[in-house]
């Protein structure tokens, strides 16, 4: 039934995108060739900022102390990796992730479908979420250790926090901008309310969801790193935490360039899962 329901737009859609296969057709495939070639390579601009900056740090216009050159980070970097350093860090700060994007997720999606389905969830719920969202929840760091003391609580709870309020925001608009044409077509046929919320509320919401949720991803990460420098005694943030006390830049730029890492890999990760689960929309379903 979800099919039928979206059929109808789909198809137009699919109309629009046979009329500019025909236009680029039409175009010849030099020209659509030559408007996607880049004039130089995406990774050119990273090589050239890289060698720039070990140049500047060979000819001593960038001081060591400052920030050192990437071929010292590239051989720092292999040497905690071997070392098993880097490995328990990361470790512990992916537990810590994965504990608190959990919780994060839960929260925002319970209370994202209460306020968006129901009048009286958005009446109860929303202005005190709304609230709580405009306060910066890496100022509430102070009161965390006040609360739940220096262990894993206000690390993970920090983290709960930075995903759970963008997935509450997208998944909120995306309920509440069902297209009401197909509502009132479920009703038509039949639906019940619960199908009817199944069926094309949560498809409505799902793309909206899916960038919620790499935004709450990207201040996961940020969460973590202000969470780990803060009476933290293992993981990431302890290790540069540990190595800034000793000045020591190259191992700091490692734990920074790890995170980094982690930071696109769970971007990519959610993007492959938004391809995925929107091809409906591409394959004219």
């Amino acid at each position: 039934m979800t099919i039928s329901l979206l059929s109808a737009p789909s198809r137009a859609i699919s109309h629009l995108r046979a009329d500019d296969d025909v236009d680029r057709t039409a175009a010849g495939p030099g020209v659509i060739a030559r408007s996607r070639r880049s004039p130089v390579p995406r990774w050119a601009s990273l090589v050239g900022v890289l060698a720039t900056w070990q140049l500047a740090s060979t000819t001593k216009l960038l001081s060591p102390d400052l920030l050192a050159p990437p071929s010292t980070i590239a051989t720092t970097g292999w040497r905690l990796a071997g070392s098993g350093e880097l490995g328990s860090a990361l470790l512990v700060s992916s537990g810590r992730i994965a504990i608190g994007l959990l919780f994060g997720v839960t929260a925002g999606v319970t209370l994202g479908l209460l306020s968006g389905l129901s009048r009286w969830g958005d009446a109860l719920l929303d202005p005190p979420v709304q609230a709580l969202r405009t306060l910066p929840h890496l100022g509430l760091v102070p009161l965390f250790i006040l609360w739940f003391g220096i262990d894993e609580t206000p690390k993970v709870l920090l983290i709960a926090m930075g995903v759970a309020f963008p997935l509450y925001l997208a998944i909120h608009s995306g309920v509440r901008q069902s297209d009401p044409k197909l509502l009132e077509a479920a009703r038509v046929l039949g639906f019940t309310s619960w199908q009817r919320v199944w069926h094309v509320s949560l498809p409505s919401a799902l793309p909206h969801a899916l960038v919620g949720l790499r935004q709450g991803l990207g201040l996961a990460w940020l969460s973590l790193i202000v969470a780990e420098q803060v009476n933290s005694s293992a993981g990431l943030g302890y290790m540069i935490n540990n190595a800034r006390e000793f000045l020591q830049t190259d191992v700091i730029v490692v734990g920074l360039v790890v995170y980094a890492v982690l930071g696109l890999l769970t971007d990519t990760l959610v993007r492959e899962l938004e391809r995925r689960a929107l091809s409906w929309r591409g394959a004219g379903l």
